[in-house]
């Protein structure tokens, strides 16, 4: 049985006369790591926002082990956010202390700093952590009712490479304690780096689902050539190789590199700027 389903689900917004979703469904696997991606607009975070139970939906249902999402699956729920207000003049140790008098079950605070890497964090302001330290502190308010469900919305945002790999390790090191993480990231690497399936959003519905490596074996047929600022895509190199050398090509800063979650992405959504 999927540990969380969205069946069905619509939003409207009549002041935009938008559907912004339009019928999706998804199911996740209890233990997995389930990535939505897309494009700024295509229901995305619409479609999160109602599986958290922040907004509902127009029509259709979220199912929590096959019953209606209700108290028990809030209480059972962590969300990272983006970014999130914290109180004032609270340490972060005393933050995890506070947020986690508000629920019947608790991780203690000194294994939550052992999960997510706070060690000396606990006595220090919110507000003079770096940005890696700040996502990693949220992390832990996320996890601090010890939750089956693990939402993170976009949580890498503006960390710099070190700080989000640091941070997918985290991610893993959650997953493997049996938590189920829904992960939305812009990120076509992080998503590849840590999802066990991902579903591609597009105008309110899902337009590609599955496992990384199978939707990637599913549309292409081949490689990506980069040369001089230009992608040829080919499923014949050498071919490829030698007709570049007739037209007198240079190939001396060539690349070769398979297939991307990003190749894809921009396959089925486009290369438009959206807004």
């Amino acid at each position: 049985m999927a540990v969380l389903e969205a069946r069905n689900l619509f939003k409207r917004y009549p002041k935009a006369k938008v559907n912004a979703v339009d019928g999706l469904s998804l199911s996740v696997g209890e233990g997995t790591c389930f990535g939505l991606l897309g494009p700024n607009g295509a229901g995305k975070t619409t479609t999160v926002e109602m599986m958290m139970g922040i907004s509902r939906p127009d029509k259709g249902e979220i199912l929590y082990r096959g019953k209606p999402a209700g108290a028990e699956f809030r209480e059972r729920t962590g969300i990272q956010f983006q970014d999130t207000a914290l109180q004032d003049h609270l340490k972060v140790g005393e933050l995890l202390d506070l947020f986690g008098a508000l629920y019947p079950r608790r991780l203690p605070t000194a294994e939550l700093a052992k999960l997510c890497d706070l060690g000396e964090l606990l006595d220090k302001d919110p507000e003079k952590l770096s940005g890696g330290q700040r996502q990693r502190a949220l992390l832990a308010l996320a996890l601090v009712n010890d939750p089956d469900v693990v939402f993170l919305d976009e949580p890498t945002t503006g960390l710099d490479p070190q700080a989000r790999r640091n941070f997918w390790g985290l991610a893993r090191s959650i997953k493997a304690r049996g938590k189920t993480l829904i992960l939305t990231t812009h990120y076509m690497e992080e998503a590849y780096a840590l999802c066990d399936e991902v579903a591609i959003v597009d105008r309110g519905r899902i337009i590609a689902q599955g496992r990384p490596d199978a939707l990637l074996k599913e549309h292409f047929d081949g490689v990506t050539i980069e040369l001089e600022g230009e992608e040829i895509m080919t499923s014949d190199v050498e071919a490829t190789l030698d007709e570049l050398r007739r037209k007198g090509r240079s190939l001396a800063h060539l690349r070769v590199r398979p297939r991307t979650l990003e190749d894809l992405f921009l396959r089925l959504t486009g290369r438009e700027l959206r807004e």
